[in-house]
């Protein structure tokens, strides 16, 4: 039986200094040219950033006393991942996303193993991208949630927000320590999440977040990209 692959889909924010949305209280993102072709021959930028930047992914250490660092990440945890997309467009900022409402019946129609695959939750939010609305307001993911999540064998959750927690809201951080407790990985902020949801249902879906090996580091900006598989 033949695999046809669709060409890779960018899932990553173009870091631009000038259109980007941060954490409140994240350094600044700058890239600076300290050297260029017509004045020296060559070209060399100066970067400066946070460990949570952009399109990135959270290592267990980021919340978790003695967890892994993102250098520690196995390459097999980030790349050639597999995958399901789950459309959440209909919620708005502010709401949240549950077990019950909003996932227990979507999962269960899939009629899939469950462990192992990441689970790609499509909000929409990142047309907010680099606008006030990215960041005061989205929906978030609920404790009780993920913990249903890490019950049936998922460990990494990636979104199309700023985070799977609201920003200091009644409940904490509980999907960061309960996610990343358990060993698993965060992806905050991710493009085009529904170029892997419409279409023929059908396809496997693949994806790839590579972080940087910074030693001893909580997180990593990453460039995700993601691809369909149909068997013909």
């Amino acid at each position: 039986m033949a695999l046809t692959s669709t060409n890779k889909i960018d899932l990553t924010h173009l870091l631009d200094p000038d259109n980007i949305s941060l954490y409140p209280d994240d350094p600044a993102f700058k890239c600076c040219p300290i050297a260029t072709v017509s004045n020296d021959s060559y070209s060399v930028h100066s970067l400066s950033l946070g460990s949570h930047t952009g399109t990135h992914i959270d290592a267990p250490s980021h919340f978790i006393e003695g967890g892994i660092t993102i250098d520690e990440v196995p390459l097999e945890q980030t790349t050639d991942r597999k995958a399901i997309a789950v459309d959440l467009t209909y919620k708005k900022g502010g709401e949240k996303i549950t077990w019950e409402e909003d996932l227990a019946d979507k999962l269960a129609a899939l009629s899939v193993n469950l462990e192992g695959l990441v689970l790609l939750l499509y909000t929409g939010w990142s047309k907010y991208w680099g606008t006030p609305t990215y960041t005061e307001s989205y929906p978030f993911l609920d404790r009780r949630a993920a913990e249903q999540l890490l019950f049936r064998g998922i460990k990494t959750i990636g979104m199309d927000t700023l985070s799977p927690d609201q920003i200091d809201g009644p409940e904490g951080y509980g999907v960061h320590n309960s996610i990343l407790g358990a060993g698993g990985l965060l992806v905050e902020n991710l493009n085009n999440l529904s170029a892997l949801v419409e279409g023929e249902t059908v396809a496997e879906v693949m994806v790839s977040f590579v972080p940087l090996s910074l030693k001893g580091c909580d997180g990593s900006p990453v460039r995700a990209f993601g691809w369909k598989v149909w068997k013909d």
